[in-house]
């Protein structure tokens, strides 16, 4: 089998092939999925590797303290011969790490073979194909929970005991002071206690995402506006406790702990930092410094880590592996979300490449993954593949209509968007009749009645769905009501206009496609409305025919929201582009003519850039790059597609050129930006007064959906994702 390893005294590190260990009794034998790299601890002990003697020296006081014990008792000759060799050995990498158990060794009966766990420990959990675990290092992973993320295990269970002996109490309000890896983790365990959390770090990267993941406010160090939201969060009492999570020699830390912490607040010392602790400071507030030993009681004890010798549970009830056990629970109910902290997944065979990028700060990442080979049934596959459910139709059950009758509207949601972008739309068109409105607020719905001319305005759902006056409903609520309304109002047999996106998950499509095929009602529109405009039709149709394979580049510039905005609440409503990106599939699916069958996604740390790379069947690509980092001045939308000698140029939805053997340029006279709405609910309207189709087949809504939802899946993989027709 391989493994990794470093020799500490030439700093080298390798990727050897070694004897697969035995599995002895008490323990297992876990072939690994995924294993995770420490950006702190590793990349710490991969840099001291590569010092000088002297520096090696300076960077481990405490060795050198038992060298020269060695030198007064052995003398410099044999300690020489000591030290060096055991600084010229291959010594392993790795504490975190998930597997399939591969054997079971005799005394253990809580697992068997095939089983997934998450394993713990910096002799038992390396990064290597195999490894023997005993009983007390490992846990079994709960169903549904993946294998990329219960890798998490061992640094969430130094998170989670660093949180518990700082003891968090409902309403209290904590400072993290470094926003890594474990950082970040102590951020959302202390939220989904019930804490308010300021966050501190250097990096804005950093912040920003600890303020994504729950924090209330996160800045640097220096920055004043810390002290400002702390002061606010507490009325001027300063902070309940504090968690060192930072690593360095600066004294910075326990210092700004001091400061900003209350009269007999709790310091807890969870990462590596320099405590020169400020006496007058800690002694005048009489501060309670902790320390917090790694995984939790256990760590350290042979009697405990190998012969698996338990604590009673009335004596200690959270031991090590109990925290790795919880953490999984945490994180398989959504309380914890690891996925935006991973910035990288690395095969296993370029681990040292990785470490190298690492190393140099050509990888900026919080945590980095090395996906292994060969993985059992229990893991994931190497090459993954997201269903695009297949579009079934049972027998029609909607009622028809009469033709010269006003198509009767209901609205679900009376938002921003529906009151902007639709409503103003359909208003004034002949031929509808804006019915009913339905908000779960009676206010907003009575100022969309008084300002739209809605005949009626309620708070009650159900009794417009089973209203068989109203012809099609629209559904502008909240992403995570979107595919659920969409379901309820198809088995009620209505036409719908979901605005995107039309779901979150897999499970969420399926939902609406079951109840296609329940009720035979496949009325529905998405609303993708660029493919609709104006200004990008007459483009394309200028564009002409392709016969060879295109490339077609997309640029949003998103830019960032404003704080509080509820497209931040992903554990609710999804990511940024899982709300909005089906908009940029659906136009470049609609350019090219075709539906993706494949989709890869690589993303920095600490934002939400992203840039994704869609294959279609005749080779062509399209490039999406969503960027939230980019000047506000600069246009959202810009496009170029490019094929058998030609180039279409859309700017904005305001100018679009095409160059070829001539060339065509819209107008240059400034003109609003038309987004294709009008268009777009023209053709719905006119669909479901006459019967005709839908404006999109619903087999492409399907895999505009799938596609969208893949993103994050090619990004936790590390790998392009096939989109699967499902028979």
């Amino acid at each position: 089998m391989k493994q990794v390893v470093q020799n500490y005294k030439s700093g080298e590190l390798a990727v050897l092939d070694v004897p697969v260990p035995g599995c002895k009794p008490g323990g297992v034998l876990v072939r690994t999925a995924y294993s995770l790299i420490s950006t702190g601890t590793e990349l710490m002990k991969v840099s001291e590797a590569g010092m000088s003697m002297l520096g090696k020296a300076r960077s481990r006081p405490d060795q050198v303290a038992k060298v020269m014990q060695s030198v007064a008792t052995n003398g410099v000759p044999a300690t020489y011969r000591k030290v060096m060799g055991k600084l010229d050995s291959y010594t392993p990498l790795g504490y975190s790490l998930c597997g399939v158990v591969e054997q079971v060794g005799p005394g253990v009966d809580d697992v068997k073979v095939g089983d997934l766990v998450a394993c713990a420990g910096n002799e038992h959990a390396l990064h290597a194909e195999l490894n023997w675990v005993p009983k007390n290092l490992y846990a079994r992973v709960p169903d549904g929970l993946a294998p990329r993320h219960a890798a998490f295990g061992t640094v969430g269970s130094i998170a989670l005991q660093g949180v518990r002996q700082g003891e968090p109490q409902l309403g209290e309000v904590a400072l993290v002071i470094g926003l890594g890896l474990i950082g970040q983790l102590v951020v959302q365990l202390l939220v989904a206690s019930g804490v308010r959390v300021v966050g501190v770090d250097p990096d804005p990267a950093r912040c920003e995402l600890a303020e994504r993941l729950g924090a209330a406010a996160c800045g640097d160090p220096s920055s004043a506006a810390v002290e400002a939201a702390v002061a606010e969060l507490t009325d001027g009492h300063g902070v309940d406790q504090v968690y060192l999570a930072a690593g360095g020699s600066s004294n910075q830390p326990v210092e700004l702990a001091a400061r900003l912490c209350r009269d007999r607040g709790r310091v807890v010392d969870i990462g590596k930092c320099r405590l020169d602790l400020p006496w007058n400071a800690y002694y005048e507030k009489e501060l309670d410094v902790r320390f917090s030993r790694s995984y939790g009681p256990g760590r350290y004890d042979p009697e405990y880590e190998l012969e698996g010798r338990d604590y009673p549970i009335g004596y200690v009830r959270w031991t090590e592996r109990r925290n790795l056990a919880c953490f999984l629970d945490l994180l398989a109910r959504g309380r914890v979300d690891v996925d935006p902290l991973i910035s990288h997944i690395a095969d296993f065979d370029d681990a040292v490449e990785t470490y190298r990028r690492l190393k140099d700060g050509e990888l900026k990442a919080v945590a980095v993954l090395f996906r292994y080979p060969e993985q059992t049934e229990e893991g994931e596959a190497e090459a993954p593949a997201v269903a695009v459910p297949a579009v079934r139709r049972g027998t029609p059950s909607a009622p028809a209509r009469p033709g010269n009758a006003p198509v009767r509207l209901a609205f679900v949601g009376a938002g921003n968007y529906a009151t902007s972008m639709l409503l103003p739309h359909l208003a004034e068109r002949e031929g509808v009749s804006l019915s009913t409105v339905v908000t779960t607020t009676a206010l907003s719905a009575a100022n969309a009645q008084r300002k739209f001319g809605f005949a009626r305005a309620t708070t009650d759902l159900d009794g417009v769905l089973g209203d068989p006056a109203i012809d099609a409903v629209f559904v502008v609520t909240r992403h995570s009501s979107h595919a659920e309304l969409t379901r309820k109002a198809l088995l009620a047999g209505k036409a719908v206009f979901v605005e995107k996106p039309l779901a979150l998950s897999e499970d969420e499509l399926a939902g609406v496609l079951a109840a296609v095929e329940e009720s035979g009602n496949d009325r529905l529109q998405v609303g993708f409305n660029r493919r609709f405009a104006p200004l990008l039709q007459e483009a394309r149709k200028r564009f002409g025919a392709r016969t060879g394979p295109a490339s077609l580049r997309y640029l949003v510039n998103a830019g960032r929201l404003q704080d509080g905005s509820w497209y931040l609440r992903q554990g609710t409503e999804g990511s940024r582009f899982a709300g909005e990106g089906g908009h940029f599939i659906d136009t470049a699916s609609w350019l090219l003519g075709a539906d993706p069958v494949s989709v890869y996604a690589v993303a920095p740390a600490g934002n939400e850039d992203l840039q994704i790379v869609l294959r279609y069947p005749d080779e062509s690509t399209a490039t999406i790059s969503y960027v939230t980092t980019g000047a506000p001045g600069f246009p959202k939308e810009t496009l170029d597609l490019l094929a058998d000698g030609r180039v279409l140029r859309l700017d904005d939805f305001v100018r679009a050129s095409v160059y070829g053997q001539k060339r065509w340029v819209s107008s240059r006279l400034p003109q609003a930006r038309d987004k294709g709405q009008n268009a777009e609910l023209a053709a719905f309207v006119k669909a479901v007064r006459t019967g005709g189709p839908m404006p999109v087949p619903l087999e492409s809504l399907v895999a505009t959906t799938a596609a969208t939802l893949a993103v994050q899946a090619a990004l936790a993989a590390g790998a392009p994702v096939t989109l699967a027709r499902t028979p």
